[in-house]
Formats: structure tokens, C-alpha cells, sequence
């Protein structure tokens, strides 16, 4: 895994197609699918050139299939968030694509410390001890599913970062495999993460669920 263009997504591709209901996804759909990219230091998320667009309700119908594998995979890392992070409160009403987070459709979690992030640009700075997590997924033009990483920050206590307002980032591929973490191993692979929040700071280093995708119920 530490090579220059090394494989940095051991993701699950479901070769499913678009009119599949959940319950007819089988073992033999699963097969292996790579991304492959500058693996030392990225300059951004790896990006899916040509994504399937959807409407939100395809969008969530997609989400539950991946859900079986993800939350297999990313619980493998033994990040905290990896296994815990469903237990959370989602931020938004299904998942949306994300132009900055590769192409990928991402969902929007917050630990019940962070819960004042549901307040979007009212939120101030989040407490130590906040933890918010961003799952996502593509689907291809063709109708493949591919898995994708999970996005962790953390808020950590004061003086353990400067530059980030003492967020700890954590990126953990789909195999749970996790390819950097904030001052810690493979930090280089998430110090794009900091240069792109830290056009944010205003926000505590925070963006937000695009409007007409945020949940606004208690």
C-alpha cells in the first residue's frame, strides 16, 4: 500500500443494475474493483470521471445495498467511528453527490457531542469531543456500485493542531484499511483535507449539507 500509484481503494463493486431491488443483490454480484492514484500524497479526493446521477429516493434505495458492505468494512478498521458511526444522527434526507469528495454520494453523520452541526452555519465551533463522519458510495454509468471511504474528524483537545482549529482527520477505505490519520500514520494522505477545510475557518473548519438535502427535524 505505500507505493506511488498503489491500489488506494480495495473497494467492493456490486455489478447491480439500476431497476435490482435490495433483496435480489446475491454474493456473486460482489467483485473487486481498484482505483488506482498517487497514493503518498494526494492532492485531492480520487475522482469517478463519469458518476451516475439520481434522484434522492434512488439515491437512498443505492445507499441501503452499500450499507451491507461498508459498515463491514469500515467497522474492520477499529476506528470507534468505524462501527459506531450508524448510531449517529444523519444530517441529511438521503445521500447527495459530492463534487469535492471525488463524485461520490456522501451522507452526513454527527456524534450526539456535535450535535449542534445540525444547525449548519449557526453552529459555531463544535466541543471537544465532537466527531462527525461521512460515509460514501458511486454508482457508475453503467450501474455498478463502488464502495468508497469513510471521512472522520474529530475534535481534539487543545494544542493538538493549529492549523486544523484541533480537528483530527481520519480517512478508512472500504476494506477498513485506514490511509491516514492527522499526525499519525500516513498523515500526508489526509493533509489535503486540511488545506481544503481550512477555507472554512470561519466555520470552525465545517461545511455543510448542501440546502434542499438538510434535515431539519428535531
Amino acid at each position: 500500500m505505500g507505493r506511488h500509484g498503489a491500489v488506494i481503494g480495495i473497494a467492493l463493486a456490486a455489478a447491480i443494475g439500476l431497476g435490482r431491488a435490495p433483496g435480489e443483490v446475491e454474493e456473486a454480484d460482489v467483485e473487486m474493483s481498484r482505483i488506482s492514484g498517487p497514493l503518498e500524497s494526494p492532492r485531492r479526493h480520487f475522482r469517478l470521471r463519469h458518476p451516475a446521477e439520481l434522484l434522492p429516493a434512488e439515491a437512498e434505495r443505492i445507499y441501503r445495498i452499500a450499507l451491507r458492505a461498508l459498515r463491514v468494512g469500515y467497522a474492520a478498521s477499529g476506528h470507534p467511528a468505524g462501527s459506531g458511526y450508524l448510531g449517529w444522527r444523519r444530517h441529511n434526507t438521503a445521500p447527495y453527490l459530492s463534487a469535492t469528495h471525488g463524485n461520490h454520494y456522501v451522507n452526513n453523520y454527527a456524534n450526539p457531542v456535535a450535535s449542534a452541526y445540525g444547525r449548519f452555519e449557526e453552529a459555531g465551533r463544535l466541543p471537544v469531543g465532537s466527531v462527525l463522519a461521512k460515509d460514501s458510495f458511486s454508482l457508475t454509468d453503467t450501474g455498478g456500485i463502488l464502495l468508497g471511504s469513510l471521512f472522520v474528524m474529530e475534535k481534539m483537545p487543545p494544542g493538538f493542531h493549529y492549523v486544523t482549529g484541533g480537528w483530527r482527520y481520519t480517512q478508512i477505505l472500504p476494506d477498513g484499511t485506514v490511509l491516514g490519520q492527522t499526525k499519525g500514520p500516513g498523515a500526508a494522505r489526509v493533509e489535503y483535507c486540511i488545506m481544503c477545510h481550512l477555507a472554512r475557518e470561519r466555520f470552525d473548519h465545517l461545511y455543510f449539507v448542501p440546502e434542499g438535502h438538510r434535515r431539519s427535524d428535531p
